[in-house]
């Protein structure tokens, strides 16, 4: 093959756009901004089921929030293409709004915050442009799935002490009222202090936040409560009377339903001596 040939095919490469460049193995879009800037890839992700990101709201202040964490880095295939600052910046500033979002900040030669509330919950957002790079991290707000859950003589020196106690390890999906797998520590510890008093009669309440209508929410905690009892009887053996459930909806909550983290403490599960 002579020279001029090589020189063409070499001239033709150079020419096929770089943008044709695939996305690493396992790395998506997030689902709240499916289209990126042209010419970009996704060069590496990392999603953390909970994590948490410090954003920066003003120089030297920094704000930590904590979820579900999602990070995104995309690079541009050919640098001469490459959109600046500017330009990154305010189309993520129109994404944010276009989902209902707030700009919470925005430096016009570098990155923009916002923060997205959809269903009463948070999503935290920042897009940071680099050189050739953009950075997208996203915090899902939501308070950490508790899995380590106070045994049976921690339960029973709070109902001898007050009367009630609260879980916070029996867990539910949203509006739902079966109760989900990693509740079973949980369980197996109030079987064990049923099993360990003979005596003892227990009130399971079931409690949720305010987001929603007062009369489903009501019915939501008392069939939550319900299936407390059911899997206490059908799965541990307890009497069934010896439990009783009930629910009492929003109305006694122990948090502010104005932030996630306090709704999230208003979403429980209370036993009640007697």
């Amino acid at each position: 093959m002579n020279r001029s040939i090589l020189a063409l095919i070499a001239a033709l490469l150079c020419s096929l756009p770089v943008a044709a460049q695939t996305d690493k193995a396992g790395c998506v879009d997030h689902p709240l901004f499916p289209t990126r800037m042209p010419g970009y890839s996704i060069q590496a992700c990392k999603v953390e089921e909970y994590g948490v990101y410090d954003f920066s709201m003003a120089p030297r202040e920094k704000l930590p929030v904590e979820g579900k964490f999602t990070f995104l880095t995309y690079r541009v295939a050919d640098r001469s293409q490459e959109p600046s600052a500017l330009a990154v910046v305010r189309n993520y500033e129109s994404a944010i709004q276009k989902v209902g979002g707030t700009i919470l900040t925005s430096d016009p030669k570098r990155r923009v915050n916002g923060k997205i509330v959809q269903d009463g919950r948070e999503v935290w957002v920042q897009i940071e442009k680099g050189n050739g790079l953009i950075w997208m991290r996203i915090v899902e707000k939501a308070a950490m799935t508790q899995y380590i859950v106070a045994d049976a003589a921690s339960l029973g020196n709070d109902l001898a002490a007050t009367g009630h106690t609260a879980l916070y390890g029996i867990h539910f999906d949203t509006d739902k009222s079966e109760v989900k797998p990693e509740s079973e520590p949980a369980l197996q510890e109030i079987a064990k202090l049923m099993a360990q008093d003979p005596g003892l009669t227990i009130k399971v309440v079931g409690h949720t936040d305010m987001t929603g209508a007062l009369d489903a929410n009501l019915e939501l905690s008392r069939a939550r409560a319900e299936a407390v009892v059911q899997a206490l009887v059908a799965r541990h053996g307890v009497a069934a009377s010896r439990l009783k459930g009930y629910g009492v909806g929003p109305l006694a909550p122990v948090a502010t339903n104005g932030t996630e983290e306090g709704r999230a403490k208003n979403r429980r599960v209370e036993l009640v001596k007697g």
